[in-house]
């Protein structure tokens, strides 16, 4: 696509799981960050719409919430959190009616004042990230993450374009759909003006006080230095105050965390800690620290100043956050994260990462399906997969069993196949849900 060219709407994997969804549940909450395109996509689907994050209309659902309940269906109450009270509407409203699909509602941050009622039981909520490498148009993805994790031994074939100057134009690209098409300078301008509003104005919209914004900055420079490991928190805080005696406080930190949370931007990737384990498993020793991302690869790269080129030519990120591999490849890993996330939710799967207490062994990507069946996946910055690279998958596989469906090495390489020993090797632009 060539820069300053725009498209329509960009078709999303989510579309599948909303369109059930909403024609048969009376609420559905769409939520995630600001500008992975929930409101377009919402608009998509409904005949009345409240915008909340207009003045006028908020002023008028302020004055009198009930109106939010009214109008033909679907009716969307966009960025409801702006009116916490607006989710106690829904809920009544469906309470009296639990039959009939009425609502859509968009968030794009944990409401500063939470609704009296949680919502279960009436309000199904459904997350939405930036777009994964299938949804962006690269080319045609040949292998399904659904197929993987089936019963029978999935088909791995196909051959990508993308090389890794490519994936490295990927990450900083981002994947928020505004963006598709953009120039470099004004991909960057956008992202420079999403980090600004986050520390100048969103955290504060949540009613948490932050009173030293160029600190929050700091510690979310150090936060995306750390992206891809599993550092602790004094190291991020530590990486975000060099030199300093006076750092911030945990507390502090803790609210940072916590704010970013809560707009989003912040998607760690949790331990697998599975409970089905027979006690004298090995994998009793696993670790539970999470493994720290945020919600856009791009961002990261942002935060840290650097671009494509900087990433190819492997120049550091200023920041001594400890990691296993280079800034390219953490962000490719982010990268591979953000788009399996996406798959693995289509198919009602989720999505860990696994490591034992003493790092002996480690896998990236644990996907365990609603059966319980797994696909484990490494994520390497390279064209093939060599036996180094699969001994952790091998090693699992020997532990669990007939529980492990599949395992792959997701590549930077041009082609899909598997391995001898079975193992798939799949170029990240091939996978999709």
């Amino acid at each position: 696509m060539e820069p300053g060219t725009r498209t329509a709407y960009l078709p999303r994997i989510v579309d599948d799981e909303l369109n059930v969804l909403c024609a048969e549940l009376p609420a559905v909450a769409l939520e995630g960050p600001r500008a992975v395109g929930k409101t377009e996509t919402a608009l998509r689907r409904a005949t009345t719409v409240h915008r909340l994050d207009d003045v006028a209309e908020l002023d008028v659902a302020r004055a009198d919430p009930s109106r939010l309940a009214k109008g033909d269906p679907l009716v969307l109450i966009d960025e409801w959190q702006r009116l916490p009270a607006s989710w106690d509407v829904v809920r009544r409203a469906v309470d009296a009616n639990p039959h009939t699909p009425q609502f859509l509602l968009t968030g794009s941050a944990a409401p500063a004042q939470v609704p009296t009622h949680s919502g279960a039981g009436r309000i199904v909520t459904v997350r939405m990230r930036p777009l994964s490498l299938a949804e962006r148009g690269l080319g045609t993805p040949t292998v399904s993450l659904g197929h993987l994790l089936g019963i029978d031994r999935a088909v791995v074939e196909g051959a990508s374009p993308l090389r890794l100057e490519d994936y490295a134009a990927q990450i900083t690209g981002s994947g928020f759909p505004a963006l598709v098409g953009r120039s470099q300078r004004a991909t960057r301008a956008f992202l420079d003006g999403y980090v600004d509003r986050i520390a100048e104005r969103h955290v504060h919209e949540q009613g948490r006080t932050v009173r030293n914004r160029a600190a929050l900055r700091r510690w979310m420079a150090a936060y995306a230095a750390a992206t891809s490991t599993t550092a602790m928190f004094e190291k991020i805080r530590d990486a975000a105050s060099p030199g300093e005696a006076d750092k911030p406080t945990k507390a502090t930190t803790i609210v940072y965390r916590a704010a970013l949370e809560g707009l989003w931007v912040i998607e760690e990737l949790p331990a697998w800690l599975p409970a089905w384990l027979p006690a004298r498993n090995h994998l009793r020793r696993l670790a539970s620290a999470p493994v720290h991302q945020l919600a856009d690869p791009a961002l990261a790269a942002r935060l840290l100043e650097v671009d494509a080129d900087t990433l190819l030519e492997g120049r550091a990120s200023g920041h001594s956050i400890p990691r296993d591999a280079s800034l390219l490849g953490a962000l490719f890993q982010s990268l591979v994260t953000l788009s399996v996330r996406v798959y693995a939710q289509a198919n009602e799967a989720k999505v860990f990462h696994l490591r034992t207490q003493g790092g002996e062994h480690e896998v990236d990507l644990i996907v365990q399906g609603p059966g319980g069946r797994i696909v484990a996946l490494e994520v390497k910055l390279r064209q093939t997969a060599s036996d180094s690279d699969t001994r952790h998958l091998r090693w699992l596989a020997e532990r669990i069993g007939p529980a492990l469906a599949d395992a792959a090495v997701i590549t930077t390489g041009p082609e899909a196949y598997r391995r001898p020993d079975g193992i798939a090797v799949i170029p990240a632009a091939l996978l999709t849900a």
